[in-house]
Formats: structure tokens, sequence, C-alpha cells
């Protein structure tokens, strides 16, 4: 027993001696024990664990996320349509008269003042843009920016000067079109409208406030905006920012491609921030087209007011019903001759489906005056078909105020 102690006793000196020497050489040589679990077959851990292979598959790294991103700049798109992009100074005369203030607060709030003396004339400037858009000169602009002007100068982006004359203009889009005579006139790249989408980036460049050529950016915020219920023009909205003196001016895309013409805003007076409308680029060729070749537009009419379906529940309609229901005819009119009743439900116009009655309005302005088309529909649930001559389109007045 004594000698089986002694034994025990001088192993553990040993043992102690050994994790003594251990440890100092691990911290002279720290490198030591990798080498030597290297050479033995060891890779890791202590010598109790199970051997491993002499090489480790590497962790496989956490996926990056993909994700979409836009331009840091974009300059590209800015310089290659700013050059196309004019400023309009339209003057004219306007007849004024001086004017006598109330004293009183109240009654000057209510009456403003009294004309006093005679009535005098005097020049006033309306600021606004263009956009050349063909080499033969033709800027489009908006119809307000220089309605019963007499004098409009062009200022180009390389600092040419031009006078220019008005082709034609149109009340109903609010469009112009003017011509100036220059050589190499720099013009847009139109872009198709079909691809444009709401939330597409788009940047609006005109002459804000008199400042020169300005740019500003936004997205879309919704396309085929009807701003009034009896015409058939819609427009691009954006949050774009657009002022007094963009009115006529690009809006373009990010590869520099005209999608619209800048035309109103709603301000804060509405207590709104952030809403601008356009005219789409396909409806401003199509007035332009017009306008270059007989200086005013001709749209189709039938004669008649439209208004949604009404979904009732007797009504014998599904819920997701197209069409437009005729609400007025006027007396005497191509709808009137057909034979067309208020109540009436439009569903077909020619070879086109009827959408809602802003898709009827749009197709029934798009044919010439004197042509027919038939018409089919359902009367009291009971589907009718005739043929309605069309005429041409009375003046309506414009669509959107003109508030820059």
């Amino acid at each position: 027993m004594k000698h089986a102690a002694g034994t025990l006793a001088f192993i553990a000196r040993f043992v102690v001696i050994g994790l003594a020497a251990a440890f100092v050489i691990s911290l002279l040589w720290p490198a030591t024990g990798e080498r030597l679990r290297a050479r033995i077959g060891l890779t890791g851990g202590t010598a109790t664990h199970s051997a491993a292979p002499a090489s480790t598959p590497p962790v496989p790294s956490a996926p990056t996320l993909s994700r979409q991103s836009g331009p840091v700049s974009y300059a590209d798109a800015v310089a290659k349509a700013a050059p196309s992009v004019v400023n309009i100074y339209a003057n004219k005369l306007v007849t004024a008269r001086a004017m006598q203030m109330y004293a009183d607060p109240v009654l000057r709030r209510l009456f403003g003042g009294i004309p006093t003396g005679p009535a005098y004339q005097k020049r006033e400037q309306s600021l606004g843009s263009g956009v050349i858009v063909n080499s033969q000169g033709y800027v489009l602009t908006n119809n307000h920016v220089i309605a019963n002007a007499d004098d409009i100068q062009v200022l180009l982006y390389d600092g040419r000067v031009a006078k220019a004359r008005v082709v034609g203009a149109d009340d109903e889009t609010d469009l112009a079109v003017l011509k100036i005579d220059v050589a190499n006139p720099p013009v847009i790249q139109i872009a198709d409208q079909k691809r444009m989408r709401t939330g597409d980036v788009v940047l609006a460049i005109g002459n804000p406030f008199g400042l020169t050529q300005t740019v500003t950016m936004g997205i879309v915020s919704a396309i085929g905006r009807q701003l009034s219920s009896t015409s058939p023009e819609d427009f691009v909205q954006t949050d774009a920012a657009i002022n007094l003196g963009n009115s006529g001016g690009a809006l373009i895309n990010t590869q520099g491609e005209l999608v619209g013409i800048n035309t109103s805003l709603i301000g804060k007076a509405a207590n709104a921030e952030g809403i601008g409308f356009a005219i789409p680029v396909d409806t401003a060729t199509r007035v332009l087209a017009q306008l270059m070749d007989t200086g005013h537009v001709v749209r189709g009419w039938m004669g008649a007011d439209y208004g949604f379906v009404p979904i009732a529940a007797d009504s014998g309609l599904p819920a997701a019903a197209r069409g437009a229901q005729v609400i007025d005819v006027y007396p005497g009119g191509p709808a009137a001759q057909a034979g067309l009743q208020p109540h009436d439900i439009l569903l077909r116009l020619g070879d086109e489906d009827v959408v809602d009655p802003a898709d009827l309005r749009r197709h029934e302005a798009a044919l010439k005056p004197g042509s027919k088309v038939k018409v089919s529909g359902l009367r009291n649930g009971t589907p009718f078909h005739t043929e309605v001559t069309l005429a041409q389109r009375p003046p309506m007045p414009p669509t959107v105020p003109a508030d820059s």
C-alpha cells in the first residue's frame, strides 16, 4: 500500500511538471502546439477529439440581397434633353385703369377700389417654356403662355434668341405650336408612352419664375388622370416640382426622352403639395400634327354626355360591368338623329370596346367628323345597334386651369 502511494505521488509530480512546462512553452512559442498537432494529424481541439480532415470546407457566406438601383446622377439625361428646351417671353398690351382704394379695410377687401381717370395701355410679359420637337423649328408649348401675345421671343439653350410666330393653338388641351427660324435647332427625342409606368422617375425642365433653365425631379404619380368630365383628354400626374414659368416645358424620363409637356399644378392655395400635371406625349404629338397641318384640332362628336354605368341589385349587370351610360342627348345632334336615348348603355363604338366614359370620349374624339360609326349597347337590358354620323366637336373650355 505504501509502495502504491509513492508511485501515485511520483506520477502526480511529473504531471504537474509537464503541465507547467507546456504552459511556459505556450507563452514563449505560441505556434508550437499548432505545429505539433498538424504533424500528428490533428487539426483542432485536444487529443481526446476524434481525428479531423486536414482541411475543413469554408463556411458559406450569407446570401446578398439583390435590388434594383438607379443611377447616382441623371446628368446624362438632362444633357441630352436640355438643349431642346427653350424659354419663352410673350409680350402683350393690356388695358388698365388707375384705382383709388377705399380707406375702410372691409370695403377695400370687398370691392378693391374705384376706377379713376382714363384707361391706359401697358405692356405685360408672361414667362413660359417650350420644347423643340422637329428640325424645322417647331416648338410645343402651352396655349395660356402665348395667348393674346403680339410679340413672342424664344431664348435657346445656347444663347440664341429668335422671334416666334404662332402656327396654331388648341384650348382644350392647352397646347400651342410656335415656329422659329434658326439653323440646326436641337430636337428632343420622343419616348414611347406605352412603356411609361407609375413610379418611373421623371425630370421637369423649364423656366420657373424667369430663373432660366431649371431641372426638378420626381416620379410619375399617376397615368390617365381625368381632370374634366367633359373632355376626352387625360394627363400624367407627377410630384416633380412645377412652378410658374414651367408651363410648356419638358417632362422627360431617365433616358432624356420626352414623356409629357408640363401644363399645370395644384398649389398650396388648395392645400396641395407635389401635385402637377403634364400632357402625355402621345396627345401632344397628335395635336402637334393637326396644328402643323391645319392650324386647329378637329375632333369627332356624337352629341351626348356620358356617365358611369350604375350597378344596382336588380340591373342584371355583372358587378364589373363596363361601358358608358348616356346621361343626356343634345337635341338635333348626331346621337339624337341616330335614336340614342338617355339611360342607354353603350358597350362598343366601331371596332372598339367601351371601357368607361373617358374611354368612349377618347374614341369619339379620335374619329373624323362626317364619318359613320356603328354603336352597340343595351336599352332596358335589351341589346341594340345603330349607326351615328359624327359631327365636329364644338369648342370646349380648357381642361385644366392655367396655374403654371
